[in-house]
């Protein structure tokens, strides 16, 4: 038989059986059809393992087959509830009592209880002070020091008992696993070597049957679901190294859903009379990074470390025409580490935030020291250098922020007297660049990144944190001021202290300037109106859970 002549059914077909050819994604005879009820979405990811326990790469395919015991979308909508139906925090601030579904069942057909909730976050807690703790990946031991137990009352009661007041119970990023799966998992095994190849067994709405890295993830239809087993035959999930061909698919009909757009796509698939374009604001933040080290690893001059040069820089960047021209208009201008959609927490700084001013830049920098005295447009650090900064920058997981952004700064900089090379790095080299000093890290002046963890208090803080150097805090920045703040933060329940904490920390970080927040962009996706129906409006698909693969439906 020609393969040519496959239809989409068909071809989709043996793809459940086997695994993905390239043709198959590139074929015209792919689309057409909607008789087969498989759902395909594509983004840019790049998943590495199954293991939550071992990597931060894997969020999807993952949130789709794990559940989290609360997290954002279960606090944010009434109807995207977790693996805990209901929750409560006593009058105490300590004693917080979780409500697990009744009759839930995990995707093999054991049945799930609190007892499962417990074991997994017990898992974590006993691995702490170990050599092999489990810190490396997105299950991990973060915010488990101020728990004082957790523990099954019954099969669906969990109760977890904090040694402080905090809101981790609720916040926290972990996802839930079946005891009788992983009990046996060795902490050395868990945090690197086990894959937890699929079939994965889980509480959520589309069970990952198959993974093929760098490919697709092959999902079907958990029958144990508690809402009932989900409509449609199954989801595939195309992992892609660019949007073109996400952008492709959607317009031959290859594909129902794709994200992480470009604006020139997302403008040309709006023309489609098929397809639906979405923007939505995320917990993405995009960044200047200056390296302030003062040691191994630090930069090419000790004005990175000065908070004047670096506040001076800050002016000589203009957020607005970032969002302008490098994102089409498509985000909002950066000013604090709080991003607008964490709306409990955001604040535009009216008060001490910097305008965009190459004349008042270049005074800030006079006045600290930092003058071109020999006439020759370039000016000179305290010590009598000429400065030439380098900058690195490099793929990200996130958002992409578009390389118009980077000749932008450059080009600003350039105008003040401060020369930049650009130097782009593939992701395993920019993630090197940025590791902690003790692993090699450093060596660099400026960096363009991004983070995007979610819109509770540490996370939008993190970048701050001393404690996240060689991770989230890629400027090296350390300040005891703003980590016991951040420290603070963490053992609060009550939301106005939590903001007035929040604010504080912000404020200090803004005024220190180890980053320049340049944009939050927001999320470009589309799909396709012919074969299903159920996805969300403002948000077609989440971004921190399953939705909303549990309620599709065909046409």
């Amino acid at each position: 038989m020609n393969e040519w002549s496959f239809s989409r059914r068909a071809v989709v077909k043996a793809m459940l059986i086997g695994s993905a050819t390239p043709w198959v994604l590139n074929s015209k005879a792919y689309a057409g059809s909607c008789d087969d009820h498989i759902v395909r979405i594509a983004g840019t990811a790049s998943p590495d393992t199954m293991n939550p326990f071992a990597t931060w790469s894997s969020f999807w395919p993952t949130a789709f087959t794990y559940d989290f015991l609360v997290w954002v979308d279960a606090q944010r909508h009434d109807d995207r509830k977790g693996f805990a139906k209901t929750w409560s925090v006593a009058d105490d601030k300590l004693t917080w009592t979780f409500k697990i579904w009744p009759g839930m069942k995990w995707s093999d057909g054991h049945v799930a209880t609190a007892r499962d909730a417990a074991f997994t976050y017990n898992y974590l807690r006993g691995s702490m002070g170990k050599p092999d703790e489990l810190n490396v990946g997105w299950n991990n031991t973060d915010g488990l020091q101020n728990i004082g137990h957790i523990m099954a009352l019954d099969d669906e009661t969990l109760q977890i008992v904090t040694k402080v007041p905090t809101r981790w119970p609720i916040d926290n990023l972990t996802m839930i696993v079946p005891e009788h799966i992983w009990k046996d998992i060795s902490y050395a095994d868990a945090r690197s070597t086990f894959r937890n190849d699929p079939p994965l067994v889980g509480t959520g709405p589309m069970i990952v049957e198959e993974f093929k890295q760098g490919q697709f993830a092959r999902f079907t239809p958990n029958k144990y679901f508690r809402k009932g087993e989900p409509k449609t035959s199954g989801l595939i999930f195309n992992f892609f190294k660019s949007a073109d061909l996400i952008a492709q698919g959607l317009k031959s009909g290859n594909l129902d859903y794709g994200y992480y757009l470009t604006a020139a796509q997302w403008a040309d698939l709006s023309k489609d009379p098929d397809i639906v374009v979405g923007e939505s604001r995320v917990e993405q933040q995009d960044y200047l990074a200056f390296n302030t080290l003062s040691g191994k690893g630090a930069g090419s001059t000790k004005a990175l470390q000065d908070p004047a040069f670096r506040d001076a820089i800050g002016y000589a960047i203009d957020q607005k025409a970032i969002v302008d021209r490098a994102l089409r208009g498509h985000g909002d201008p950066g000013v604090g580490l709080v991003m607008p959609v964490a709306t409990d927490y955001y604040s535009e700084l009216s008060d001490i935030r910097r305008h965009f001013d190459l004349a008042e830049a270049g005074r800030r920098l006079d006045a600290a020291g930092y003058r071109d005295s020999n006439g020759d447009g370039v000016r000179e650090d305290k010590e009598g250098k000429s400065f030439q900064l380098e900058l690195i920058t490099g793929p990200s997981a996130n958002i992409e922020l578009p390389t118009a952004a980077v000749q932008l700064i450059a080009g600003w900089l350039g105008q003040i007297g401060i020369p930049i090379s650009v130097t782009e790095l593939d992701a395993g080299a920019l993630h090197a660049r940025y590791a902690a000093p003790e692993n090699g890290g450093g060596g660099w002046d400026l960096l363009v990144g991004s983070s995007w963890l979610s819109p509770f208090p540490h996370d939008l803080l993190v970048v701050g944190s001393s404690k996240a150097i060689g991770s989230s805090n890629r400027s090296f920045w350390t300040n005891e001021k703003f980590d016991k703040i951040l420290s603070e933060v963490e053992v609060t329940v009550d939301l106005k202290k939590s903001q007035e904490l929040v604010d504080q920390a912000v404020r200090l970080i803004y005024a220190e300037a180890p980053y320049i927040v340049l944009c939050y962009p927001t999320l470009l996706e589309a799909r396709r109106k012919d074969c299903f129906e159920g996805w969300g409006t403002k948000d077609m698909m989440s971004m921190v859970g399953s939705f909303p693969f549990d309620r599709l439906r065909p046409i």
